[in-house]
């Protein structure tokens, strides 16, 4: 059984009016900056301080490999989960580029890769890689248990080092592990939940739609139960547990967090399924060009933030949004007011 953390609500009125007071002394028609005051009166209400800041940013690479590569649904070998491991340490990667160039701190954390750990990689690791989930659940209770107290506690230590933290992952198969947590969490059918992933052809879109109806089927009695936590267990990875614990942490020490695509949110729809007010704590980067991300936005009701057409996961969404952090924090906080410029505000 797994046992989890209490997170506040943020709701505050006397917060929200106080940043809303500020926004609305600013040299500026109100509201015209549009969702950066929005972002900011989340950022605010999130961190508990009418001042909120993003100076330091910490982004946390979750990998781990998937069993049910073993049923053909990608189009790369599950090798280059641990290449892109080495990649990623020796700062070749996308994700470690955007890092580089906008300021961000990158842990890289192996949750359970099919290859010999890696020094300067975090090792959280709960195995080679998750069971095939057509056949059995994708990993034990007491593999869900630790890799949600290992999320956890990852967020504890980034609290001490970061304002703002953002997640990525990367796993050879990660994609179908996330179509079939929509699919289980939301009863959304397969085939409006797969896309190309690592950029597998319609023929592979179908066999990788088939593949998850069989999981579903087979795990029937789970998906029918409706417990967030086996549904997880069932057909989940081990970089997106971990990161469902990382969420659910970051939420608990009051910690906002930028979730990057289509992999990342499968793990912020698992956390509100153990935790509703999660959500307060989120903030969604962009929608991802992979199908069935916009549904999954949809499904969490939320709002991404940019949409480039991106699909390449490992966080780089989630860097991409960070200058816009930067911007709305920096308005809000250096415009001058009214009074202060001598300006009008009739």
């Amino acid at each position: 059984m797994i046992s989890l953390i209490n997170i506040p609500s943020t709701k505050n009125d006397l917060l929200t009016a106080a940043v809303l007071a500020r926004w609305n002394s600013l040299t500026k028609p109100p509201g015209s900056l549009g969702r950066l005051e929005s972002l900011v009166t989340q950022l605010a209400l999130a961190s508990g301080t009418a001042q909120p800041t993003v100076s330091r940013k910490t982004m946390v690479v979750f990998c781990a490999d998937h069993g049910v590569t073993a049923e053909g649904v990608s189009k790369y070998p599950r090798e280059v989960t641990g290449q892109m491991l080495h990649n990623f340490l020796a700062g070749g990667a996308a994700i470690t580029v955007l890092c580089r160039q906008f300021g961000i701190t990158p842990m890289i954390v192996d949750t359970g890769v099919d290859a010999e750990p890696l020094s300067g990689a975090i090792n959280r690791r709960l195995g080679r890689g998750t069971s095939n989930f057509c056949n059995q659940p994708a990993m034990t209770e007491s593999q869900l248990e630790q890799a949600i107290q290992n999320g956890i506690a990852l967020a504890d230590e980034v609290r001490e080092q970061a304002d703002i933290a953002a997640v990525g992952e990367m796993g050879i198969g990660n994609t179908t592990s996330a179509s079939a947590l929509l699919c289980a969490y939301t009863g959304m059918r397969p085939e409006d939940a797969v896309g190309p992933g690592t950029g597998i052809d319609a023929a592979g879109v179908s066999l990788k739609a088939a593949v998850i109806q069989r999981a579903l089927t087979f795990h029937k009695r789970v998906v029918e139960e409706a417990d967030p936590a086996k549904i997880l267990a069932t057909f989940g990875g081990f970089e997106i547990a971990t990161m469902t614990g990382f969420l659910l942490g970051a939420a608990a020490n009051r910690l906002p967090v930028v979730v990057d695509g289509f992999i990342s949110s499968s793990a912020a729809l698992a956390a509100r399924a153990m935790s509703a007010n999660v959500m307060d704590y989120l903030f969604f980067s962009h929608v991802s060009a992979e199908t069935a991300h916009k549904r999954m936005l949809g499904a969490l009701n939320a709002h991404a933030i940019l949409d480039l057409e991106m699909r390449l996961g490992e966080g780089s969404g989630a860097a991409m949004v960070m200058p816009v952090f930067d911007a709305a924090v920096a308005l809000y906080s250096q415009m001058a007011t009214f009074p202060e410029a001598g300006v009008s505000e009739s």
